[in-house]
């Protein structure tokens, strides 16, 4: 052996070396070492301060570099928001012993650390009570003093600096913003808004298929069949509407303003676009509808909605008759978006004829239905931007109930709303109680899943809905059609004409009876969904939902203007109807309404009504001069403008839109019609009924 050679380390210490280089490569150094400029070794204590005998401290709060310094900042914004959420909890749920107890504990200068021992325990002490405990915190929630202005009459609009839960937020969908649109260039804005449809707008019709949809925006490609710039920007006006974010408005804090640029840019692009129809142009004039509804000035919705489904005849989608499109024509994705789109269109149609007592256009869909039993429910549904828990989505099983339920609610509307009687016939009246025995057959059958309280947002919904067709079969009879024309264009017949009180009916059931229980069932839901979520974001039906249980416990002859789910569906009318110019005229319209019952004396003798709703509530309080909520008739001259919009009833001369007697159910229904979807003169040109398929490349 050379003895110049050197003799090569063993494993051993390559493995020794090897730790002692990587022990070198410290995270950070002690104060000591940092303030003598030493060479810390990186572990508590230290080698020079053993050397040295001095105390070894790392403070890792002084790490300035940027990835450690955003995680720790993040981590104490995420700290802070919890505890502000569980001090709201507490606050909300313990008893007012223990609330002045938090009080007295902050006003005597508590650390952090102090405060948070004090929830945790108060908390755990909640969570092991009985569930009545539960159910009454929960209550005192909706409870009388606090029914108006629990989630603000205000529309809530973020400043751009330092909000912590912007600062706090990450969108769980990310896509670019270009080449989809030229509003903005800011990647954040769309995905948080992109997060923002498909947590809240788009499960309760789907009229999309999510990933093909996602995956083809993240691609960037124009070329693609699945996202189109018009059908983007379309997507991204609706969103603003559940956005708190400035960057949402045009207007800072003015909620007419909403969207307004994105939807500017899809009027643009859809005058653009080519005549051949195509998937993403129907997906986009459904998006349309839904944002011309809640606009209030504009007589597009029907328009919009009639278009689509011209569109969708003539891709083959929908019709009266015809063939189905089989799986085998079409690539996979096209195949799942063409299924979504056309079952999503019809689930559109009955629910709109149906809510305002017409008959549905669509009566036939040529794909067959996404079978649930091939898509497992695996994906979880996030209540984006809060920070809550997350809860299995059931997407797929909804869309096969939803499904369901829109069949009935097409034979609702086309039995029930096509004659041009005022009253119904023996043979009326038998239909009628099939259709109800219809839907409760569906409502027996729903799985056990839905009956639970940790459902997401969009199966609360459907039970809505499903209240509501029973409110819609019952409370309103077949009418004539009030148009001057005798032209046989497509149009939606006009709403029914009230009830004749005299008309003699042979039902099995009581109607009344089914009405107000429906309209209960809806106050428990809402208030579920407010529990679970708030009402901020709730889905635009959500407000037709609440609006007609309002006014079917209006028009009983037994009304009390205290009785608590009354009052509970009030409070979540001012919050969802403040969301939207529409809302804000259509709370109107029931304030004045419920002043016409004139039982304001019993508000003014309760203790337990807070000052702002009996101002609210109360027919005298007009006589004090003006109040905020006079500001929400602005834009309501609209129904006095044509006469095809039947104006408001009972108005004196001089007194303007606060002055009128108010509205029935049937008149409400009315109004709600045109303020949010025209009149059937909107669209005149002549519907064709194709009987050919056409099939996509």
């Amino acid at each position: 052996m050379n003895p110049k050679q050197p003799t090569p380390p063993s494993s051993g210490s390559r493995t020794s070396s090897s730790t002692a280089s990587w022990k070198r490569r410290v995270s950070t150094a002690c104060l000591a070492c940092k303030k003598s400029k030493r060479k810390c070794s990186g572990t508590a204590p230290c080698e020079n301060c053993r050397t040295f005998h001095r105390v070894c401290v790392f403070d890792e709060s002084l790490d300035q570099r940027r990835r450690v310094a955003a995680k720790r900042t993040a981590d104490e914004l995420s700290y802070h928001r919890d505890l502000l959420n569980d001090i709201f909890k507490l606050v909300r749920e313990a008893d007012e012993g223990k609330a002045l107890d938090l009080l007295e504990i902050i006003r005597h200068d508590a650390s952090a650390d102090e405060l948070r021992a004090f929830i945790n325990e108060t908390l755990s002490d909640l969570d092991t009570s009985s569930s009545r405990g539960s159910v009454d915190a929960a209550s005192k929630l909706e409870s009388m003093r606090d029914l108006i202005n629990v989630e603000g009459t205000t529309p809530t609009f973020r400043r751009k600096v330092m909000d912590i839960h912007y600062l706090c937020d990450e969108a769980p969908i990310k896509v670019p913003a270009r080449p989809w649109t030229n509003v903005t260039r800011d990647d954040d804005l769309i995905s948080h808004l992109v997060s923002l449809y498909f947590t809240w707008d788009y499960p309760f019709n789907a009229f999309l298929d999510q990933e093909v949809f996602l995956r083809h925006m993240t691609n960037a490609d124009l070329a693609s069949q699945f996202c189109s710039p018009f059908l983007v920007n379309a997507l991204l006006s609706n969103a603003c509407y559940f956005s708190d974010l400035s960057e949402a408005y045009v207007v800072p804090g003015d909620i007419s303003s909403k969207g307004a640029d994105f939807l500017a840019e899809a009027e643009r692009l859809k005058r653009e676009l080519p005549v051949q129809p195509s998937l993403t142009t129907l997906q986009g004039l459904l998006l349309l509808y839904e944002r011309y509804s809640m606009s209030r000035e504009d007589d597009l919705g029907y328009m919009m909605l009639h278009e689509a489904i011209r569109m969708g005849e003539t891709l083959g989608l929908v019709g009266n008759s015809g063939p189905q499109i089989t799986s085998e024509q079409l690539s996979q994705d096209m195949d799942i978006s063409c299924r979504r789109t056309a079952w999503g269109l019809f689930n559109v149609d009955t629910m709109i004829h149906t809510s305002f007592l017409r008959p549905s256009l669509i009566n036939h869909v040529n794909m067959q239905r996404v079978d649930r039993d091939q898509l497992v429910d695996q994906s979880e549904w996030m209540p984006y931007p809060s920070h809550r828990d997350t809860r299995p989505s059931y997407m797929s099983l909804y869309f096969g109930e939803m499904c369901n339920l829109s069949m009935i609610s097409r034979d609702i509307s086309r039995n029930m709303f096509a004659s041009r009687s005022s009253t119904l016939g023996p043979q009326h009246e038998q239909s009628r109680d099939e259709l109800y025995q219809r839907l409760q057959r569906w409502h027996e059958s729903l799985p056990e899943i839905f009956e639970w309280e940790k459902i997401p947002p969009h199966l609360m919904l459907l039970k809505m809905r499903y209240n509501a067709l029973i409110i819609n079969l019952y409370i309103c009879f077949s009418g004539s059609d009030r148009s001057t024309t005798n032209s046989d264009e497509p149009k939606t017949p006009e709403s029914p004409p009230p009830p004749d009180p005299d008309a003699e009916h042979a039902s099995k059931y009581d109607a009344s009876k089914l009405v107000q229980t429906a309209a209960r069932h809806i106050a428990q839901l809402t208030r579920l969904h407010r529990r679970e979520f708030g009402l901020n974001r709730a889905h635009h039906f959500a407000m037709y939902a609440i609006n007609l249980a309002l006014f079917v416990m209006i028009e009983e002859e037994s009304f009390d203007v205290l009785d608590r789910d009354f009052l509970s569906l009030v409070s979540a009318l001012s919050v969802v109807a403040n969301r939207s110019a529409l809302g804000r005229n259509l709370f109107h319209l029931f304030r004045q309404s419920v002043r016409a019952k004139a039982q304001g004396s019993r508000i003014r003798d309760s203790s337990a009504v807070s000052d702002e709703l009996k101002d609210l509530l109360d027919e005298e309080a007009v006589s004090q001069g003006h109040d905020r909520f006079d500001e929400y008739a602005q834009g309501l001259e609209k129904l006095n403008e044509d006469k095809k919009y039947h104006g408001i009833p009972g108005q004196t001369e001089g007194s303007g839109l606060q002055g009128y007697s108010g509205l029935g159910l049937s008149d409400m229904l009315d109004r709600y019609e045109s303020l949010s979807l025209g009149k059937d003169d909107v669209f005149s040109e002549r519907r064709r009924r194709r009987s050919r398929v056409v099939g996509f490349e």
